[in-house]
């Protein structure tokens, strides 16, 4: 059988053996409940403890400031919905940009249902947030500012820290949370330097398991439960804990963060050739995002196609043994075009030709090029195919 070629490290990562290897141990023989008093769930809790110290430590945070949960939806739902009922007192106003993940806009829509008010940022044609519309939109009632660090579909990297600044120079009391569940793996990540009061991670982002993640909460940042009954992360998330998938999580995010390095560079090089000729092989497709290397994640390549149905195409590299993309893998049924896209001002009918290639760890010069000899072929077929069915 083929190799298969697997180009959508941005929806999720295989798992590293090595982060396998750290959670059996929990599964076999950490099984206890670390809420209980007895030898094992004394275990458990040591396990627990231990995995909250290390992902702690490889963020510039204290262990008390790590809750962790079920994956980047989650978190982010309890930065954003959490920080915003916590902090109701002070104001009833959040900000964040039209780029992000649906998991902080339907928790902002959220909100609106519940009276708060949303400002809804523009982003230019690279899908930087404008630092001016931010500070215009900052008043004496905005308790909290969400922001991704890194965009899950065109790879923008926006300058958090710097947004940060400016939001905390114009009211004090304003959070700044950053879904930086893209980034990890790619980007340094250290919430102190960034000037964060929550940061959004998951594990399967970085070659950790699926259904866990983390959400750093800076110290003394009011933050209310979304799921209650029971006492567990402070009184911040309740249900008892998942220690393999907490393990799990922290060893992979110390590999991440051993690798960088070696993980960019060669990540980067990949990116390049893709960027460079994807618009050289394929008429009428354009790069989505930055052009500049430094404000682009380096595992990102996406595209818009003039003239293709981003679904027909994903169905033909399937069949060809390549896994891709068109985008946020949680619309990935959805017909309608990409909000990122079209936030960015491209046309909704070149929108629905996205094309989002992002390579891993593992990935290879030869399966890059493999894609590149197939692409051009499949879009012409396609295009061909389309002509025919209108006359």
């Amino acid at each position: 059988m083929p190799e298969r070629i697997y180009l959508d490290h941005a929806a999720t990562t295989p798992l590293d053996p090595r982060v396998l290897e750290a959670m059996l141990p929990c599964l076999a023989e950490g099984w206890g409940n670390p809420s209980s008093v007895y030898a094992e769930a004394r275990d458990a809790r040591l396990r627990l403890a231990a995995a909250r110290r290390l992902v702690a430590e490889l963020l510039g945070a204290s262990p008390a400031e790590i809750v962790f949960t079920s994956g980047g939806s989650e978190s982010d739902n309890l930065a954003v919905r959490g920080i915003a009922h916590g902090a109701r007192g002070a104001g009833d106003h959040i900000v964040t940009a039209a780029t992000e993940h649906h998991a902080v806009l339907h928790a902002a829509a959220a909100l609106e249902r519940d009276g708060f008010r949303v400002t809804y940022l523009p982003v230019g044609a690279a899908g930087f947030v404008d630092a001016t519309a931010l500070e215009d939109a900052i008043g004496p009632e905005t308790t909290l500012v969400s922001i991704m660090l890194a965009n899950n579909e065109t790879g923008t990297i926006q300058r958090v820290a710097d947004l940060a600044d400016l939001v905390r120079a114009k009211n004090s009391r304003t959070a700044f949370h950053t879904d930086a569940v893209q980034a990890a793996g790619m980007l340094e990540l250290d919430a102190r330097r960034l000037g964060v009061d929550a940061l959004s991670l998951a594990a399967h982002k970085f070659y950790g398991p699926k259904g866990v993640g983390v959400l750093y909460v800076r110290a003394g940042t009011p933050v209310e439960a979304q799921i209650t009954g029971g006492l567990q992360e402070k009184e911040r998330r309740a249900g008892t804990e998942n220690i393999a998938g907490a393990v799990g999580l922290a060893t992979a995010l110390r590999l991440a963060v051993e690798e960088l390095p070696a993980r960019v560079e060669h990540a980067a090089a990949l990116r390049d050739r893709l960027l460079e000729e994807v618009p050289r092989r394929v008429r009428r497709s354009v790069v989505t995002g930055p052009l500049d290397p430094d404000r682009r994640l380096a595992n990102n390549a996406s595209f818009c196609i003039e003239g293709v149905e981003a679904e027909m195409l994903l169905m033909q590299l399937d069949l060809a043994g390549i896994a891709a993309s068109s985008g946020s893998a949680c619309t990935s049924g959805s017909l309608e075009p990409s909000h990122v896209l079209t936030a960015m001002g491209i046309a909704p009918e070149l929108a629905r030709g996205s094309l989002r290639l992002t390579v891993g760890k593992d990935s290879s010069a030869a399966q890059v090029e493999a894609l590149l000899e197939l692409l051009p072929g499949l879009i012409e077929r396609q295009r061909a195919t389309a002509r025919a069915t209108s006359t």
